[in-house]
């Protein structure tokens, strides 16, 4: 199956999906085709008016789908505990979470609890998530956990020395870090689920070049950039959804499977199964962000016990 596309998804009835990021770019697209196949769509997002006209505009174009709209700011442990709470209160399964909300290249601010601030929303924020509403998922079966991580996971490296980046600041390097804690976690969560034989499965994907409004955070110089090659290099965010739609619906895919374009460079072209860097499949590495991101969100879920 080479192109692999929406009208692969199959049907989704009865089934309960949460989408960080909803309210636009990948997360919109990957809310509108699971909600379009009867799935009921969790959009969790930080802007509630934002997530409230994207719901307004799906349920426009498809006025019988499922929606609701969570607040959820990833970058404050708080809201993430307040939006779990919520989920677990209103629902009694959750099919598939999808991790993927995120910022990139930001000048250097920090979230609510003091952490860097990519770090923080793309992994920390997400690992404190997925903890949250892990007991949830373990009581649905077939569960899924699909986390958005990056190409850009191959330029990356976790420095343990300065995870927070207190001595000195790359937006790059903080973006690229934590693009790879996203694949650590997912690989070192597929594991852990595994050794537990458990049922749910932690799977992962990256969008390659994809035409969103991603980088709305970064400097004027980096929009203009961003803006003026992405036509030509990037593909549409519906295309850029489906290796997340791939790994949250294909009933072949497996636990620790990863997905992106199997185009030129992983750029463009239909959802793939793709190879992460060396990095990222490191257990030892693995185990220790692990260990720093439970004590860091104060999050302990499925203990190491029988883990190798």
């Amino acid at each position: 199956m080479n192109q692999w596309n929406e009208d692969n998804v199959p049907d989704q009835s009865g089934k309960v999906v949460l989408v960080t990021g909803a309210n636009s770019g990948i997360g919109l697209e990957a809310s509108r085709v699971l909600s379009k196949q009867s799935a009921h769509v969790i959009m969790a997002c930080r802007s509630i008016d934002k997530a409230t006209r994207a719901r307004a505009e799906l349920e426009e174009s498809h006025p019988n789908v499922s929606l609701e709209v969570l607040p959820l700011d990833l970058a404050d442990f708080n809201s993430v505990k307040q939006a779990a709470r919520q989920v677990l209160e209103d629902h009694k399964r959750l099919d598939i979470l999808i991790n993927n909300a995120g910022i990139m290249w930001v000048d250097l601010s920090r979230t609510a609890q003091g952490f860097e601030m990519q770090l923080g929303t793309n992994h920390l924020g997400h690992f404190a998530l997925t903890g949250f509403l892990l007991p949830l998922l373990l009581e649905t079966s077939d569960s899924r956990v699909v986390t958005v991580s990056s190409i850009g996971h191959k330029w990356g490296s976790i420095n343990f020395d300065d995870l927070n980046w207190e001595r000195s600041y790359s937006r790059f390097g903080a973006y690229f870090q934590s693009k790879l804690a996203n694949l650590l976690f997912t690989f070192e969560l597929q594991r852990r689920l595994a050794a537990a034989e458990e049922n749910t499965i932690a799977l992962a994907a990256h969008p390659g070049g994809a035409y969103t409004n991603l980088a709305h955070g970064t400097p004027w110089w980096l929009k203009i950039l961003t803006h003026g090659v992405a036509p030509f290099l990037a593909q549409s965010a519906a295309m850029g959804a489906l290796p997340t739609l791939r790994a949250a619906t294909d009933c072949e895919a497996q636990g620790g499977d990863y997905y992106g374009p199997g185009g030129r460079s992983e750029q463009k072209g239909y959802p793939v199964k793709v190879g992460a860097s060396e990095l990222a499949h490191n257990e030892e590495v693995a185990r220790h962000l692990w260990e720093v991101s439970e004590n860091l969100t104060g999050i302990r879920m499925l203990a190491r016990s029988g883990v190798g």
